[in-house]
Parts: C-alpha cells; sequence; structure tokens
C-alpha cells in the first residue's frame, strides 16, 4: 500500500520527513512537492532504484533526470568541474526553479543521464523538498511524479490518479505554486543556453550572464535528449488537444465552428481558454454544444496561468471529454514562453492559426 502523509508545506514534520528519507536511502520511491511541481524522487546514486522509476513512469531511458540536492556544496561530487556562471546563478536563483546542466562526474549513472557526459542540478526552494533533501543525505534524482507524457502534477491527488500501487510513499503538502518544471539552462559548453523555458526566463537570465542563447525545438529521436520535456508530445491530456493561435476573434469562430462539428459527430468537446473569454465562448457554443469549460486565468495574470494549467488539462480527463479545444492569449516571452511550450508539447502538433 501507498503510504500518503500530509505535512504543513510550510513547517513539515520532522517524523514524516525522516520516514520519507529513510525511504528514499533504502531505494525506495517517494513522490514529494517542489515549487515547479511534484517530483518523484529517488536516491540518484542509486542505479537499481533509477532504472525502476525509468520503469514506474513509462520514461524512455533517453530521457535524462534532473538531480536535486540540499546545498551548492553538494554539486562537487557529482559534477567534473563547476562553471564560474554556475556560481554567480546560484547566488541569484537558487534556491528555485532554475537547472543548470553541467559536466558530470563518474558518481553519476548513465541511468541518471541517459549516457550524456552532463547532468542537470537544481536545488528547490519548497520547504518540503528542501527538509526531505536535508535529511536524506544524499542527492535526489525526480523528474515529475505521473506517468510519463502525462500532465504533470501540481497536487498530491494528481500523483495518485496517475501513479497509486506504484511507488512507496508521497508527502502531501498542497498544491504547487509555481506549476510548470524549471528553466533548464545549459552551462557545459559554448553559450548558456536555455534548453527548456520555465519561470526564470530569459530576462532575469541575462541581468547576471552577458549572453544567453534559447535552443530550437527538435524533432523527437532515438538519441539521448538534453534535457527532460523536450519531446514533441509531452504534458499531454488523455483527448486529442487542438491549440489555436493568432487573433481572439477568429480563433473563436474557428473554435466554435470545429466544436459543432465535433458535436454533431458525437464527441463530448472540452475547451481551455481564459477568463476573459469563457463567458463568450459559452454564449456562442449555447444551446447547441454542452461543453465543458476550464478557465485558465486571467489573461493578464500569466502567473495563475502556470499554476492552474496542468490541474485544468487533468480536469478534461476527469470529465471525459473526447476533443479539447484551447486558445490561451500569450506573450511568447517570460513566463509566456513557458506557457506555450507547454501547450505545444500538450497539443502534439496540432495547432491552428488565425
Amino acid at each position: 500500500m501507498i503510504e500518503v502523509v500530509r505535512v504543513d508545506p510550510r513547517e513539515p514534520a520532522q517524523e514524516a520527513i525522516a520516514r520519507a528519507a529513510d525511504c528514499l536511502r533504502e531505494g525506495g520511491l517517494v513522490a514529494f512537492p517542489t515549487e515547479t511541481v511534484y517530483g518523484l524522487g529517488v536516491n540518484a546514486l542509486d542505479e537499481a532504484a533509477v532504472r525502476r522509476l525509468f520503469e514506474v513512469k513509462g520514461r524512455p531511458a533517453n530521457d535524462p533526470l534532473i538531480v536535486h540536492v540540499a546545498s551548492f556544496d553538494q554539486i562537487g561530487a557529482l559534477v567534473s568541474r563547476i562553471p564560474s556562471t554556475a556560481r554567480d546563478l546560484a547566488a541569484r536563483f537558487w534556491p528555485g526553479p532554475l537547472t543548470l546542466v553541467m559536466p558530470r562526474s563518474t558518481a553519476v549513472s548513465d541511468a541518471v543521464t541517459a549516457g550524456l557526459d552532463t547532468v542537470a542540478i537544481r536545488i528547490p526552494s519548497h520547504p518540503v523538498a528542501h527538509a526531505l533533501l536535508s535529511a536524506a543525505g544524499v542527492p535526489v534524482a525526480a523528474p515529475s511524479a505521473n506517468l510519463f507524457s502525462r500532465p504533470s502534477p501540481t497536487t498530491a491527488a494528481h500523483v495518485l490518479e496517475d501513479l497509486d500501487g506504484r511507488i512507496e510513499m508521497v508527502l502531501d503538502g498542497g498544491p504547487t505554486h509555481v506549476g510548470v518544471e524549471s528553466t533548464v539552462l545549459d552551462l557545459s559548453h559554448g553559450a548558456p543556453t536555455i534548453l527548456r523555458p520555465g519561470w526564470v526566463d530569459i530576462d532575469a537570465l541575462r541581468t547576471v550572464l552577458p549572453r544567453v542563447d534559447v535552443r530550437p525545438s527538435a524533432p523527437d529521436s532515438t538519441d539521448a535528449m538534453a534535457s527532460p520535456g523536450m519531446l514533441e508530445r509531452h504534458y499531454s491530456p488523455r483527448a486529442p488537444l487542438t491549440l489555436y493561435e493568432g487573433n481572439t476573434d477568429a480563433a473563436i469562430e474557428r473554435m466554435v465552428t470545429d466544436a459543432r462539428e465535433a458535436h454533431r459527430e458525437g464527441a463530448r468537446i472540452g475547451v481551455l481558454t481564459v477568463s476573459d473569454l469563457v463567458e463568450r465562448l459559452r454564449g456562442r457554443l449555447a444551446p447547441r454544444v454542452a461543453a465543458h469549460i476550464e478557465d485558465a486565468g486571467a489573461a493578464s495574470d500569466l502567473p495563475e496561468i502556470a499554476a492552474r494549467l496542468y490541474a485544468a488539462l487533468r480536469a478534461f480527463d476527469a470529465a471525459r471529454v473526447d476533443v479539447i479545444l484551447a486558445h490561451v492569449p500569450s506573450v511568447a516571452t517570460g513566463l509566456g514562453a513557458a506557457i506555450r511550450d507547454r501547450l505545444y508539447r500538450a497539443a502534439a502538433g496540432r495547432i491552428k492559426r488565425t
């Protein structure tokens, strides 16, 4: 039986943290909240536990893991060298939702890094995560605590939807507040390069670094990926999601037309949009189409959209919709770039531009 332990997200009980730390050291799988999403942790130095994590998630072996530590001092054993820029970034952004990719040491196995000569590391800021990492005393490899390619979990209930009966323990610290995964920044060679956009945006990084590049999206491959979250299809609900981009008026008209057509074919319709457009879409669809509408938050409040996105995608699964039509107007910079990235991958290429 999986053990679910409710903990105070600000001051977690030492007894619960100690039990979870023991479980990690003994090779168990423990789900725990970070400020971004819930992670599924294993001892990063226990290769058997790492391989079991891949099996439980259904995660391909070419998708590397992020290693979480409690302090900057712990990264010395995991890397062959610490780039000078890493110290400056750590001083500004750690603990927090920034992952740094650096040359790995021999202490880190190929199972963690997908055979790459680099390792991705971060120090989370969530009090529960920090307490667990400190108590465990080992580096913890922790991808999102879900089945592979599903929307990431932002509550313990989401973890149980995917992993109940598959792992040993869940620390339930309530909902996470960031909602999208960490920014991944490659420092291993050449100019620092964003591999995955996240909460820490390029403008923030440029306050520390003179130059930051962005790696363009690459097609799916059987080769080792440079970072988690780079597959074309990722973060996806069970029903196919179509993303509508461009002029809002034109996007709504096309969504309504497509929803009516799908409804005539017997499909149950899901709609994802921002608060500003919920009533407008509801009015355009009714009375002919009874759609399940999820409100992603106010268009002007990108942190709210980021925090609510994955819960909204999972709500469509609970409603058993057959198709999802999404229009979430956002900017392509800052946190908007991370939201757009997650929606693109949830849509897996089903994008209609107006």
